[in-house]
């Protein structure tokens, strides 16, 4: 092994210590007093964004993994989050749609985006969910989507039904 092999291989041995180190201090003991924690469990309880009702009151600050998870169509899995506002279009929606098929029962929404996720990065990766698509509905809430897979760019397929009366219709 020549001294350059030797110098990267050390680099590489040094930043696995460092990453390792950073990852068991991180939130140790010494990282606050013990008074704080059960008031931020309490906290805890009400899912950011929503009411003890389970209602989504900013649907914004939603988070993944606390609504219902539920099998859709083709086999996609995704959740459900909130409580349907009264004659609400996303009703008659289910997990796994296409884009296409809920425009054709939601109708077009008052804003959207997209945004890459952390599976866009890994090297050939060549499965869905590369992105995200995020349609805004007043008055009725949110649908994400997962869509990326390599050579479809047709849009995605529904993921995430975020139900919120109080939608104010554009995405923050």
């Amino acid at each position: 092994m020549n001294s350059k092999s030797k110098l990267s291989l050390a680099c590489v041995l040094a930043a696995s210590v460092m990453l390792a180190g950073c990852a068991t201090t991180q939130g140790g003991s010494n990282s606050g007093s013990s008074e704080a924690k059960p008031a931020a469990a309490a906290q805890s309880k009400i899912p950011p964004g929503m009411n003890e009702k389970g209602e989504v009151i900013e649907a914004s600050k939603v988070e993944s993994g606390h609504g219902r998870k539920v099998k859709g169509l083709g086999d996609w899995e995704g959740e459900i989050t909130g409580i349907p506002a009264p004659k609400s279009k996303f009703a008659k929606l289910q997990i796994g749609m296409s884009m296409k098929q809920v425009t054709d029962l939601a109708g077009q929404p008052t804003d959207s985006g997209a945004y890459v996720t952390g599976k866009a990065w890994i090297p050939f990766y060549f499965g869905s969910d590369r992105y995200r698509y995020e349609m805004v509905y007043k008055g009725m809430g949110r649908l994400v989507f997962a869509g990326g897979s390599l050579g479809n760019f047709t849009g995605g397929n529904l993921i995430w039904i975020i139900h919120s009366a109080s939608e104010k219709g554009y995405r923050e």
